[in-house]
């Protein structure tokens, strides 16, 4: 597959108009039979999702923290096969592994000094391209991880804002 070739018109575009490679992603939580699960809706499909198991969820389907670790996992993969392919460098296998790792206390309201969320996460490229050679691996890795958005976006969060519409 030649990506440059399918990138170029993209390219092309995005530097006549600047305008044009502005997105805007929506993703949209929706209300289920219980407090302990939701649906996600990001216009291509709709998943199930429920509180972790260790804080009530039955462990049936991927929880908040799942999906967020999962984006990264699939942009990073993502990110990494198509920068090896435009770089042309035969890789026989890329996997990327992530996991992250929090303490369940601070989320459920024990601890005020446990942070909520993830204090740390290790991604762990598994690349085998036996011909590729060591410039070229550190290349895959620093553009890999300079194009990765979800990475990026995690690295230097963006600002958040959050409107809230009660209703009575």
């Amino acid at each position: 597959m030649d990506i440059r070739s399918i990138q170029k018109p993209l390219k092309e575009q995005y530097r006549r108009d600047p305008g044009s490679s502005r997105i805007t992603l929506t993703a949209k939580g929706g209300q289920t039979d219980s407090p302990l699960s939701c649906s996600v809706d990001i216009g291509r499909a709709v998943y199930a999702a429920e509180a972790h198991k260790g804080v009530g969820g039955s462990g049936a389907a991927a929880c908040s923290g799942d999906l967020l670790l999962g984006a990264l996992a699939a942009c990073a993969q993502l990110t990494c096969q198509l920068v090896a392919t435009a770089m042309n460098i035969p890789a026989q296998h890329i996997q990327v592994i992530v996991d992250g790792d929090m303490d369940l206390s601070g989320t459920l309201g024990i601890s005020k000094e446990v942070p909520v969320g993830f204090e740390a996460i290790r991604v762990k490229f598994d690349v085998d391209a036996p011909r590729a050679t060591p410039e070229q691996l550190k290349a895959l890795q620093e553009k890999t991880e300079q194009y990765c958005v979800v990475l990026q976006t995690l690295s230097r969060p963006p600002k958040i804002s959050s409107e809230w519409n009660g209703h009575s």
